[in-house]
């Protein structure tokens, strides 16, 4: 009775994202993304991957949350055209580093956005968030 069950609720857990994702087939997608984290790393791949589904940076803002602590934001909206985008955070408590971070960037990535938080080791960071269309090239 107790594999029969452990079965069941893996096979749950496994189909319910597909049964969820088959539900809003067809709907329209979010106008707007709230993105909050706060690792860089994390942050960096979630902006890939809004920007790969159509949604574009908006603005941002750094400090603390309700129940994430100190945390970067990102606001991504949807792009009316369809375009996708990738993206490049950098963060460093140096802003020498920063400058030379930004100018070494590949040359079609523009500058989308900036944000100031303290870091997870008690110094404040800037976060710079650089901007590239995805192209069909």
């Amino acid at each position: 009775m107790t594999k029969i069950r452990i079965c069941m609720t893996l096979a749950l857990v496994l189909l319910a994202p597909n049964l969820f994702a088959a539900e809003k087939e067809g709907e329209q997608p979010d106008k707007f993304l709230l993105l909050a984290t706060s690792r860089t790393g994390t942050m960096e791949k979630e902006l890939n991957e809004a920007g790969a589904r159509g949604y574009r940076f908006a603005g941002t803002q750094g400090g603390e949350t309700a129940f994430g602590g100190s945390e970067v934001v990102v606001i991504m909206s949807l792009d009316p055209e369809g375009r996708r985008y990738r993206y490049i955070l950098l963060a460093t408590s140096r802003t020498g580093t920063m400058q030379k971070e930004m100018n070494e960037a590949p040359p079609e990535y523009e500058f989308a956005g900036m944000t100031v938080f303290k870091s997870r080791f008690g110094g404040s960071e800037a976060a710079v968030i650089l901007q590239a269309e995805i192209t069909d090239e």
